[in-house]
C-alpha cells in the first residue's frame, strides 16, 4: 500500500467519496451485475443510511477517497457488507489493509458475499483464509446475479 494512504473511520462529509468509489469501481470490476440503482440513489443511500448504520473505513489519499470497507454485526456473525477499491488503486494492498483492519475489530466468524462471477475478489478473499460456504442462483439479490457466501472462522 502507498505510504501515503491512510486508513480512518469515515465522517459524514465523506459520502460524495465514498459514493464514487463505489459507483465506479462496480462500473469497472463488475459489467455483469450492473447497479440495481442509478448513480443518485446511491449517493443518497451512501449519505442517508451506509454511513449511518455500518461502521465505515476509508483508505485516504491525500483527502480522496481510494477504498472503502463496511461492517456490521447481526448477533450471529460479523459482516463485510462493502469493500471496494477505486479503479487505478486495484493491486496496490489497499484491499488487504481494508481487510485486515476488519479482521481486527469484528468477531468471527465473518462473512460476506460475492458474486460468482467477480473471479478476482473471489481469489482475493480465499488468499485471505475464507471459505465458500454456500452458492446462490442470485434471485435473492438487487441484481439477480449468482452469489457465494463466504465465512471466516
Amino acid at each position: 500500500m502507498k505510504a501515503a494512504v491512510q486508513l480512518r473511520p469515515a465522517k459524514g462529509d465523506d459520502a460524495p467519496g465514498v459514493a464514487d468509489v463505489l459507483i465506479s469501481s462496480r462500473a469497472e470490476y463488475l459489467p455483469f451485475a450492473p447497479s440495481a440503482h442509478p448513480a443518485a440513489d446511491v449517493r443518497r443511500w451512501v449519505a442517508e443510511q451506509l454511513l449511518t448504520s455500518s461502521a465505515v473505513t476509508l483508505a485516504d489519499y491525500s483527502g480522496e477517497v481510494v477504498g472503502v470497507l463496511a461492517t456490521s454485526h447481526d448477533g450471529h456473525f460479523s459482516w463485510i457488507a462493502q469493500l471496494y477499491v477505486r479503479p487505478g488503486w486495484v493491486g496496490q494492498g489497499i484491499g488487504s489493509a481494508l481487510l485486515a483492519s476488519a479482521h481486527e475489530a469484528l468477531r468471527r466468524p465473518i462473512r460476506l458475499y460475492t458474486f460468482q462471477a467477480n473471479v478476482r475478489a473471489r481469489r482475493f478473499y480465499e488468499r485471505h483464509g475464507y471459505e465458500a460456504i454456500e452458492f446462490t442462483d442470485g434471485q435473492a439479490n438487487e441484481e439477480r446475479c449468482p452469489d457465494v457466501l463466504y465465512e471466516l472462522r
